[in-house]
């Protein structure tokens, strides 16, 4: 795996930061969260989770015994006087908004639903938060959809206009405008509670198994033996690994609580991989299939709904004032990735496979600092 040599400067997740801060988490039953909840366990936060039922006994939430390590709460944030009820008995200084129905072939079938999630989803963790004088920081995570897309080959800086040509991207466009107005309408001129937004293009790792996206299709179909089947095998997207772009969140909310200057870091941010991430979702089938000796595949030429044919971010912004920078490259996401459904479909221990993973990143994040290298050390694989 590739390296990219030189000194630079990062921000890595400081331990000490997060070790007994109270954190209430939206969504931790999700594919994200629940890498969203594993990683703040490890660094000793103590948290509070808020979110539907699992869908799927076999995403990582459930499989890597997510329970054990956060106060489980199940909750609805379309449910006002419930979400409310829950922040308030967590008392947090640290609000993560994950929760959200995160898929555009979903949305297209059921728009009501994905609205009423995602954008007053949205309002009521806020409203909820405005009248809890614990909290000091929150962030609200979107999506690189966010951006009125405009079929540029080059990436989209947080300058760009929103908007979304689907109910799910329209859906992440009115979030980003909800969490705006509330910082402006309510917390700005205080300072009390500092609000950004997190940004991500598309994001892999072990555990996803919803309907509708490349990797848990691609997964099923490999380890059961079938022929996987691909819509858009040309779109490009920006893949990374979860725990790359989860990083960047807590990396935001480290700089949220400053002190000094916490409140000029209240706004938008990308959380994106490097250029060379951003491939045709051919090309990543075919990095799969190369690690997968049952995998087959061939392109599904029937009708279906609109989707971005080009889309990935410009995050020079989080490299030049968060100082963050995704640590793994394409090869390591796929690595990982292969490996987490591989151990699970060989029965492993995945609360183990999934926390050495963990262990994995962070070590290869405090190295990256050390050395002021980016991109993947041999070492790694």
């Amino acid at each position: 795996m590739g390296q990219r040599k030189g000194r630079l400067e990062t921000m890595v997740i400081d331990p000490s930061f997060w070790r007994g801060r109270r954190v209430f988490l939206t969504g931790h039953t999700g594919f994200k969260g629940a890498w969203m909840s594993l990683l703040l366990s490890r660094l000793g936060a103590k948290l509070f989770g808020y979110a539907l039922p699992p869908e799927d006994a076999s995403g990582v939430f459930v499989a890597a015994e997510v329970t054990r390590d956060i106060d489980h709460r199940i909750g609805d944030i379309r449910d006002l006087a419930s979400t409310r009820a829950a922040l308030d008995a967590a008392q947090p200084e640290i609000i993560i908004h994950m929760a959200a129905q995160a898929l555009v072939r979903q949305s297209y079938a059921e728009p009501v639903e994905t609205y009423a999630t995602n954008v007053m989803g949205t309002v009521h963790v806020l409203e909820a938060a405005r009248q809890n004088p614990s909290v000091r920081a929150i962030v609200v995570v979107t999506s690189d959809k966010s951006y009125e897309n405009r079929g540029w080959v080059w990436g989209y800086r947080e300058t760009d206009r929103l908007g979304g040509h689907d109910p799910y991207s329209n859906s992440k466009a009115c979030t980003e405008l909800v969490a705006d107005a509330y910082r402006k309408s309510y917390f700005e001129p205080a300072g009390t509670v500092r609000i950004a937004s997190g940004r991500a293009g598309n994001v892999i790792g072990g555990g996803d198994w919803a309907c509708d996206r490349l990797i848990p299709d691609a997964m099923r179909a490999f380890l059961a033996g079938d022929t996987l089947k691909i819509r858009n095998p040309r779109a490009i997207r920006p893949w990374q690994h979860v725990l790359d772009p989860v990083s960047g969140y807590l990396v935001l909310a480290q700089r949220l609580i400053n002190e000094r200057d916490g409140q000029t870091f209240a706004e938008g941010w990308n959380f994106g991989p490097g250029a060379a991430s951003a491939v045709p979702v051919a090309d990543i089938i075919e990095k799969l299939a190369q690690r997968w000796e049952t995998a087959h595949w061939e392109i599904d030429g029937g009708d279906h709904p609109h989707e971005a044919a080009v889309l990935w971010l410009d995050c020079a912004k989080a490299a030049a004032r968060l100082k963050w920078t995704p640590a793994l490259d394409l090869e390591a996401t796929l690595q990982l990735t292969s490996e987490w459904y591989r151990a699970q479909g060989d029965k492993a221990n995945m609360r183990q496979v999934t926390l050495a993973q963990i262990e994995r990143f962070l070590d290869l994040t405090q190295r990256q600092e050390k050395t002021g290298a980016n991109g993947v050390p041999a070492a790694f694989s």
